[in-house]
């Protein structure tokens, strides 16, 4: 069993930055895969980046690339998503997800944890 915890959402400019927080605990946590994903208001749920347990290998979504950032403290068993020059589709429910899988693989399926959320609004 892995929990998530998210924190940092909150309400934030466009062009301004957040730093988002999912703190993992349970054993084996070397052997998942993290990621963030995230669901806007009357949108299905999206992926956004995930980072294996080094922190070597990520990838993120096109929409961020340049803008955000995934990266990891494995001794914090945390993970971080550092968002910059946000913009207003940026706004939704920010969900810290884990799976046994690999880097590649997680947008593509439905993770086994994953987080309560937390909310990001941009507004204008």
């Amino acid at each position: 069993q892995v929990q998530l915890a998210e924190t940092g959402g909150g309400l934030v400019q466009a062009g301004g930055s957040l730093r988002l927080s999912c703190t993992a605990s349970g054993r084996t946590l070397w052997r998942y895969v993290m990621g963030w994903f995230r669901q806007a208001p009357g949108k299905e749920r999206e992926f956004v980046a995930a980072i294996n347990w080094s922190g070597v290998d990520t990838v993120h979504v096109d929409s961020v690339k340049g803008r955000f950032t995934i990266s990891r403290d494995s001794a914090k068993n945390t993970v971080y998503l550092q968002m910059n020059s946000l913009k207003l589709e940026d706004t939704a429910v920010y969900y810290c997800a884990a799976d046994r899988t690999t880097v590649q693989s997680m947008g593509a399926m439905l993770p086994d944890y994953w987080g309560q959320g937390t909310q990001v609004t941009v507004s204008s």
